[in-house]
């Protein structure tokens, strides 16, 4: 949590209620379904809530913004995002059934009201949405031919950033991000965050 409240320093009362939550929640679920690495359990906030808080950095979500998390596994990154843009709605999809399960309990607990995680493919999604957002869930040009039919024309408002992918991915990226050179963008998460786990890890944004 001091991680948190250091890089997002202006957290309301009910957003750190929210985040310390976490924590504990993740823990218990993790004991009966193991949506994370029993041997991460403990780097949660850096390894996964503080990670899927880089997007964050990449995109400041606009109010009304219409976010898809594909491939969310137990809630990463839409969780953290639903809790810090409470004016935007994020629908989590993932084809585990046990994970989504974790995520819905999640946001039930912590009363995250803006955050509809299902039980559904990426290929049965039929929703329009401005944003995708994803953990690494499988190569880009993949990913792009999976979600182009579910990415809105137009931005939640007139400076928002245009609609299309942001994707959360490590090591090097040259070969897969080739096709897209002169389009997308790739930021180090380490000019954001300085812990040394971030230094081979990179925040992906592809206009649609």
């Amino acid at each position: 949590m001091q991680l948190l409240q250091h890089y997002f320093p202006h957290l309301s009362e009910r957003q750190l209620s929210q985040f310390a939550a976490l924590g504990a929640l993740y823990r218990e679920w993790n004991q009966k379904i193991n949506v994370i690495s029993r041997r991460d359990i403990d780097n949660l906030y850096l390894h996964h809530v503080l990670h899927s808080l880089a997007l964050a950095r990449c995109n400041a979500f606009a109010p009304g913004s219409r976010v898809l998390d594909l491939g969310t596994g137990g809630g990463f990154p839409g969780i953290p995002l639903a809790i810090l843009y409470p004016d935007s709605k994020f629908t989590l999809i993932d084809g585990t059934g046990k994970k989504i399960r974790v995520a819905q309990e999640v946001c039930s607990a912590i009363g995250l009201d803006n955050c509809q995680p299902l039980h559904r493919r990426g290929e049965d999604e039929r929703g329009r949405y401005h944003y995708v957002v994803s953990r690494a869930v499988m190569p880009l040009p993949q990913l792009v031919a999976l979600v182009r039919k579910n990415v809105l024309t137009s931005p939640p408002a007139p400076s928002a950033l245009a609609p299309g992918i942001l994707c959360l991915k490590g090591g090097d990226l040259s070969q897969e991000l080739q096709p897209y050179q002169g389009r997308v963008q790739c930021q180090p998460i380490s000019q954001w965050f300085a812990e040394e786990w971030f230094l081979d890890k990179y925040a992906i944004y592809l206009p649609l």
